[in-house]
């Protein structure tokens, strides 16, 4: 998907964003994050015409969308809203169904595709397919939001916000699960988040906007925090992105010192190969240790130590 020089500008001469663009590769996570105000549900509208643009062209596997039927559109695009929008009076299976339905689907598929779904996000059918949107909790709904946007297989799904309507313990059990939800569909996603560390965790790259929808930076999330591009993305990053960047680095064989064999201690504190610096100084933390065995599966491959996650060689940040 491309948007290219995608612009909104209000008949009072506001401008919500300005000549926009950005290219999002198929089964690419992008996250479009920015200070209140800088646009970001407003290209998420654009691009599936809830909001119409004032000029520019978004094109979806070839096709100029802008040119297209509205309704034909939306129904090949998921969307995922902050306060979810189920239906009260459908069930959960209904309710995931809405989609197939209006394409005109049979009953026997669109029956076994939402299971298909539910099961896929983690809801039981069994025991929620037959609930209503009032008989779940907040994470639970939120869950059967995404099975809904993806019901009909669409192209692109869109979510705007989310996550933020639920506690922080479940919003980050719900990242974590869209994690692995992504990892098993790939869809082609854009995602809009006003938190930074949940853009930093979700996104493969990051579209970072300014006041009118000014695109400052667009990169993956430790170019974003090792390298910023301007003054405003050095600013909204924060001091502390050095943290956030070691949520982003993963541990590989080059950064470990070599496994000792039969003489190593037996009482290191284990991590695996692959998970964040990040996690590995907080295990080393927690248990008050200067180095860790980092194992591949459950043989260690080597060792790896507080000074050497807190040396690590990042990029020069750019004049």
């Amino acid at each position: 998907m491309t948007l290219e020089s995608v612009r909104k500008q209000y008949p009072d001469g506001t401008v919500a964003v300005g000549d926009l663009s950005l290219t999002v590769k198929a089964g690419e996570l992008v996250v479009l994050v920015g200070p209140s105000g800088c646009g970001k549900s407003t290209v998420l509208r654009m691009i599936n015409r809830l909001i119409e643009p004032t000029s520019g062209r978004i094109v979806l596997d070839g096709e100029d969308v802008t040119r297209a039927d509205p309704v034909r559109l939306r129904r090949r695009i998921g969307y995922v809203i902050q306060n979810v929008g189920l239906f009260p009076h459908q069930t959960v299976r209904a309710n995931v169904g809405t989609v197939p339905r209006l394409l005109g689907w049979s009953r026997p598929r669109i029956r076994g595709r939402a299971d298909e779904l539910l099961d896929l996000v983690g809801l039981d059918p069994a025991q929620f397919a037959n609930r209503y949107p009032h008989e779940l909790s907040g994470g639970q709904r939120q869950r059967v939001g995404v099975a809904r946007a993806l019901a009909a297989d669409p192209v692109v799904l869109l979510m705007d916000e989310p996550f933020s309507a639920v506690d922080p313990i479940a919003r980050t059990r719900l990242q974590e699960e869209f994690l692995r939800l992504q990892a098993d569909v790939r869809k082609t996603i854009v995602l809009v988040t006003h938190d930074l560390d949940e853009a930093v965790r979700l996104g493969d790259r990051i579209a970072l906007l300014s006041e009118g929808g000014k695109l400052q930076q667009y990169d993956s999330p430790a170019a974003l925090l090792g390298e910023p591009a301007t003054p405003f993305v050095r600013e909204f990053v924060g001091a502390d992105r050095g943290i956030r960047r070691l949520a982003v680095t993963a541990i590989t064989a080059e950064m470990l010192a070599p496994w000792p064999g039969p003489t190593a201690p037996t009482d290191l504190p284990t991590v695996a190969l692959g998970s964040s610096l990040y996690d590995a100084l907080a295990v080393l933390l927690t248990a008050n240790a200067d180095e860790a065995r980092v194992v591949d599966g459950t043989e260690p491959v080597g060792l790896l130590s507080r000074h050497r996650i807190l040396s690590i060689d990042y990029p020069a940040e750019r004049a």
